[in-house]
């Protein structure tokens, strides 16, 4: 169960942002809204939080179904989800939503941009692939991703080409590949496929993890992408390993956990563990130790004690005395 933080003043209704109606709800599932909307009151309420489990139970939805919606909302730039510590514990903080749509981009002068054929050229194979016009907002994005990235108009065109190939055409969805790939100093056009084989295979090992935890990839949350990236890139792990240490976990747990899994990939990381060869001498190893650490059967002989001299008793001599015959 997780607990959400609201820090905000309390007000008598609920306010719900035009911009919201407009642009983000049309296009949400029905429980995405419902989960923004319950969140949205208890903020404007003055809560100081709220868990979870009390939004599942009185919007009748499991509590996956609250964190993939608040995970959406924050992917869509409507909230910001901020964790409190490693426990599933967040801050969220309501944008306005009004100021980001009616913010005006001065830094890019798109009238001049347009002169350029070039220009027209790209953002005209744009909205081809996306099927509709651009918003003056859109061109302008597009367009400045030349000057603040460094991107060349074919990059900026198989970043599109990209996006879409996921089913993902919405304008916030692009911007944030923008910025991942210019995170990842992507400059040119080999370095984006090099980029995208690597997330791709990524995510094919990804899904192959989820699939066999019985978890759709859809409802993985972003501190278990994160975890299975760790263990897939970072540690370099086999996807045979990762799925051998959930193994062990369902065995001990009857069940998947995603921290239990970390705490067995980490170990093995730390043991330079790598392969199900390795796991299998570590097990014989530990089965060979805890053989020799059972007790023997004749233990009376292995007890210290047992190494005094014992004392040597006149049993008659004793009897007499006992009976008074000594006298």
């Amino acid at each position: 169960m997780s607990t959400f933080m609201l820090k905000n003043s309390t007000i008598s209704f609920t306010p719900v942002s035009n911009a919201f109606i407009d642009k983000y709800m049309p296009k949400a599932r029905g429980e995405f809204v419902k989960v923004y909307l319950l969140m949205l009151k208890y903020s404007s309420s003055g809560e100081l939080g709220v868990s979870s489990n009390i939004i599942a139970n009185n919007l009748n939805l499991l509590e996956s179904d609250i964190i993939n919606a608040l995970n959406y909302w924050n992917d869509e730039g409507v909230i910001k989800l901020i964790p409190i510590d490693k426990m599933g514990n967040f801050n969220i903080e309501f944008l306005n939503l009004e100021d980001e749509s009616e913010k005006a981009d001065t830094s890019f002068n798109l009238l001049e941009a347009l002169n350029t054929d070039s220009t027209k050229e790209m953002l005209k194979e744009i909205e081809k692939l996306l099927a509709r016009p651009l918003s003056p907002k859109e061109m302008s994005s597009y367009l400045s991703w030349e000057k603040d990235f460094s991107f060349s108009y074919e990059l900026i065109l198989l970043l599109v080409e990209y996006c879409i190939s996921k089913g993902k055409s919405d304008t916030r969805y692009i911007e944030k590949v923008a910025i991942a790939w210019h995170d990842a100093e992507i400059k040119t056009i080999d370095d984006a496929q090099q980029y995208i084989k690597k997330n791709e295979d990524k995510w094919v090992k990804i899904r192959k993890i989820l699939s066999y935890l019985g978890i759709k990839s859809n409802e993985v949350m972003k501190p278990q992408e994160d975890m299975m990236d760790k263990w897939i890139n970072t540690y370099n792990f086999q996807v045979e390993v990762i799925l051998k240490a959930c193994d062990i976990c369902f065995e001990r747990l009857n069940r998947a956990d995603f921290k239990y899994i970390d705490g067995i990939l980490n170990s093995w990381f730390k043991d330079n563990i790598k392969t199900l060869q390795d796991i299998a001498l570590k097990d014989n190893k530990k089965d060979s130790n805890n053989s020799k650490r059972k007790v023997s059967p004749n233990i009376k002989n292995d007890l210290k004690f047992n190494n005094f001299d014992q004392r040597v008793y006149d049993y008659d001599s004793l009897e007499k005395k006992l009976l008074g015959w000594d006298k």
